[in-house]
């Protein structure tokens, strides 16, 4: 389980670090001025969000503030700031699986006379395999078009103002709605694993399989 904490804060913690750091870019210092521009987990971490990482697969930290009406063009301006948690997901699940690509076919190898090298190579191919899974995992989930994910503030800064105003106004209720959908519909299994499953086939290839395989045995 703890080869899953690093990976899972470091997905958590630079989604919600690149949300403030593209408002503050767009004229929003909120979080900047909190504190929140940072890679220090603490100030970032929600309990019972890094909890889930380990029961669920998916955890959340804090939600970086933003403030719309700092924005300089807030309609606008919103979807780059919703949109970056996932883009941020989806590099950093690229560059993981670069990652384990290079170790399978170079260090792996040299790794296979050698058990003190095994023991130092397994545990960083487990955790490059489990960032891919959590990040992408991330980038999906928070991309479903309801408002409070990602997905929903950026199709609200895309409607018509007169849809992004009845879209918005969905807020309230939006993790409502997400749970029930989570937990009543097959969303996961028809939408969110598919585009997953995808997802990982297409950044780790051949290691698709490695990927899936390791983040099963963490998550029994």
């Amino acid at each position: 389980m703890s080869i899953m904490l690093a990976p899972g804060l470091l997905a958590i913690v630079c989604h919600e670090v690149s949300h403030g750091a593209v408002a503050w870019r767009y004229g929003d210092p909120t979080a900047k001025m909190m504190g929140r521009l940072t890679l220090n987990p603490l100030k970032h971490i929600d309990i019972i969000g890094t909890l889930m990482i380990f029961f669920i697969g998916i955890g959340w930290a804090k939600p970086v503030p933003v403030v719309y009406e700092n924005l300089r063009n807030p309609k606008r301006d919103m979807i780059w700031v919703a949109a970056a948690g996932p883009i941020t997901n989806i590099i950093l699940a690229a560059v993981s699986a670069f990652l384990l690509r290079g170790m399978i076919a170079f260090i792996d190898p040299v790794a296979a006379a050698s058990p003190q090298i095994l023991m130092i190579t397994e545990p960083v191919e487990m955790m490059l395999a489990f960032s891919v899974y959590i990040n992408l995992l991330l980038a999906i989930f928070n991309m479903i078009p309801l408002p409070p994910l990602d997905g929903g503030r950026v199709l609200t800064g895309l409607l018509p103002y007169r849809q992004a105003v009845a879209l918005s106004k969905i807020e309230p209720y939006g993790m409502i709605i997400i749970i029930a959908l989570v937990f009543f519909t097959n969303i996961f299994s028809y939408i969110v694993l598919p585009l997953l499953k995808f997802g990982i086939y297409l950044l780790a290839g051949e290691q698709s399989g490695v990927v899936l395989g390791v983040t099963r045995l963490m998550m029994r």
